[in-house]
């Protein structure tokens, strides 16, 4: 086949030789621009640990690089089938020299701009300095996979050492322990699983202990009714297809149902000892509707009870064995009859829709519906917000979150005791606010202290017992400053350091917040992407963690890939197609974190299936190519 001429006048040497010439000088205008910022940092690389300046010169080289835009650059060195610079992290400048070797070997020009300077990393100790800064934080890399796994400890792992054991056994290699909840004591016990199942199972673990940090979260809500409700499922001609499960228990020992429940009742104990298999339960529900309840099971000295229609149950409601079933000693009235004990408050919530006005309040007063007079609206509906700040922070037309992004508005006012709030996003027909839900303001400029007290009352502990140390919601170079300095006055200097980016101010410092970190001996990052969506917007998450991943590669600082990794399956046994797909690109990161849930075991182990396979395709941001099966011929 004769092939298409080709045009000459893209392919004469001279043509080549001007281009060569002119990537050359934009070249070393970048290695001009590196060698300018590291002359400029001098004295903040040389405040470092001897051991960390090389890495911090390549991150401020990679800095140099990537202020410019290199997408045009990068198409004409593939053209003469050289590196683009697209994987030069770990290595930024001894990249860029072999590139400019290249082509000065290529062109007549023999001079160069500027005389190169020695890399700060080569090639290969970019990567084996990434590689230990990786063991130096997260421990020893397990046998045959690269990527560590770390798992969020339920408050069940201070008790059963049978789940710490097997989660060990399985693949963890960092225990996370969230000091937002339990306490010194749960923690103590957690830990001291772990130790005995490492000596027993001859495999080291790490321990993270995240600090708290600002708890910036709803308020109390009024209390709902103390009323129980419960249905039989039906299908769509509305038969019973099954009745509900009604757990009787004696309200002088509480004891909660072997399964579920539909709802769960406390009596008087001897009432319940009179009941037996197949007697009738007649009550009048607080709808005036009869109903009725019958005893299917008896369990020490419990009942199980089935029930064919709706009911609604309140406390005092009264109960009457069916006098046919009643025990010949119990022929009177009273005896036959028994009322519903306490019951629990309903689950308080605001119900919010798009369009409506929340007020949040500093005073922490218990937040109530909107108050409607005939019909019209005479005040909205209010809620605590726990952090004080954000009444002296937050202005008119910023942002406010619920919930983790399922709520949202902007704020329209402020006063010093109240922020209203215009809600633009909720789910249609309204979403429940309650209370103990996280607030995020994306772009309002917090005022908040670096460490709060009980974050500082939990470092002695953190000091004594832990391998690494989580900084939430880190935002400015001085509060790692801080951490740092109270850390070696309680001897715990020798705590690995690990940044959770998961504010929009902590993204946008995080070359400084790096810099400052690497005074220490150790130091990684946890992208916590469920807060970092929410403060940069979900359309923004994937670039932002891409950006995340770059900056710490160059700086030879290990990442943790988390929040929500395999989350369906965690907590409801089995994954979505693109949990699995998002828990495969965790092979970029250093270390996978995953939540706790009740089938934390499988996630685990699916987790590390998955990454024991992912490493033969990827490592970092560069495919590998291993022998590919459908590259060769069908049999």
């Amino acid at each position: 086949m004769e092939l298409p001429p080709r045009d000459e006048a893209q392919t004469t040497p001279v043509k080549d030789g001007f281009e060569v010439a002119e990537i050359l000088r934009e070249l070393e205008g970048i290695r001009v621009d590196m060698l300018t910022l590291e002359r400029e940092e001098a004295d903040r690389v040389n405040g470092l640990p001897e051991s960390n300046r090389a890495s911090a010169r390549n991150l401020l080289d990679y800095l140099a690089l990537r202020r410019r835009d290199i997408r045009p650059l990068q198409e004409r060195l593939a053209r003469f089938g050289l590196s683009s610079l697209g994987r030069a992290e770990c290595h930024v400048q001894a990249t860029l020299e072999s590139v400019i070797a290249v082509l000065r070997a290529l062109s007549s020009v023999s001079r160069p701009q500027c005389e190169p300077s020695i890399p700060p990393v080569g090639y290969d100790e970019g990567i084996d300095h990434l590689e230990a800064c990786t063991q130096a934080l997260l421990g020893p890399e397990p046998d045959g996979r690269a990527v560590r796994i770390m798992v969020t400890m339920p408050s069940e792992a201070s008790e059963d050492y049978a789940l710490v054991r097997s989660l060990l056994e399985r693949g963890m290699n960092c225990m996370r322990v969230n000091c937002a909840h339990d306490d010194a004591e749960a923690w103590g016990r957690m830990i001291a699983n772990l130790r005995r199942a490492e000596r027993e199972l001859g495999k080291p673990c790490r321990v993270l202990m995240d600090l708290g940090g600002p708890k910036l979260r709803t308020g109390p809500i009024e209390p709902g009714p103390r009323v129980l409700k419960w249905r039989p499922q039906r299908d769509d001609y509305g038969r019973v297809t099954a009745p509900a499960r009604v757990w009787l228990f004696p309200k002088e020992h509480p004891w909660p149902p072997p399964s579920k429940a539909d709802a769960c009742l406390p009596f008087d104990g001897r009432w319940l000892a009179e009941l037996a298999v197949g007697h009738r339960i007649k009550f009048t529900d607080t709808r005036g509707a009869t109903r009725r309840l019958v005893v299917t099971e008896t369990v020490g000295d419990c009942r199980w009870a089935e029930s064919t229609k709706t009911a609604y149950v309140a406390k005092g409601t009264r109960m009457r064995i069916a006098k046919r079933d009643a025990a010949p000693c119990s022929s009177d009235r009273s005896a036959r009859t028994a009322k519903v004990g306490e019951l629990p408050p309903k689950e308080p919530f605001l119900f919010v829709n798009k369009g409506d006005t929340l007020v949040l309040t500093r005073d922490l007063a218990p937040g109530r519906p909107p108050l409607v007079d005939d019909g019209r609206l005479a005040a909205p509906a209010t809620i605590g917000c726990t952090l004080p700040e954000v009444f002296t922070s937050a202005r008119p037309h910023e942002r406010i979150w619920f919930d983790d992004g399922k709520i949202g508005g902007v704020i329209t006012a402020v006063a010093e005791d109240r922020i209203q709030v215009a809600i633009n996003h909720a789910k249609p027909g309204g979403a429940k606010l309650r209370q103990d839900k996280g607030i995020n303001l994306p772009d309002t400029d917090l005022k908040l202290p670096p460490l709060t007290d009980k974050d500082c009352a939990d470092l002695p502990f953190i000091a004594e017992h832990a391998d690494l140390i989580g900084y939430s919601f880190v935002r400015e170079p001085g509060g790692v400053a801080e951490l740092r300095s109270r850390l070696e006055r309680l001897n715990g200097e020798h705590v690995g350091l690990v940044l959770k980016i998961e504010t929009q101010r902590g993204f946008g410092n995080l070359p400084a917040l790096l810099l400052e970190a690497m005074r220490g001996p150790s130091v990684g990052v946890m992208i916590a992407r469920g807060d970092l969506a929410i403060e940069c917007g979900y359309e923004r998450l994937a670039e932002v963690q891409e950006e995340i991943l770059w900056i710490c590669e160059a700086a030879h600082v290990p990442v943790i890939w988390a929040t929500q990794v395999l989350e369906s399956l965690a907590q409801e046994g089995r994954p979505s197609r693109a949990e699995i797909t998002d828990a495969a690109m965790g092979q970029r990161a250093e270390c996978v974190m995953l939540n706790k849930g009740p089938h934390i075991l499988a996630a685990v182990q699916v987790l590390d299936d998955i990454l024991r396979r992912m490493q033969a395709h990827q490592t970092k941001k560069r495919s590998l190519l291993r022998q590919l099966r459908l590259a060769n011929p069908a049999p």
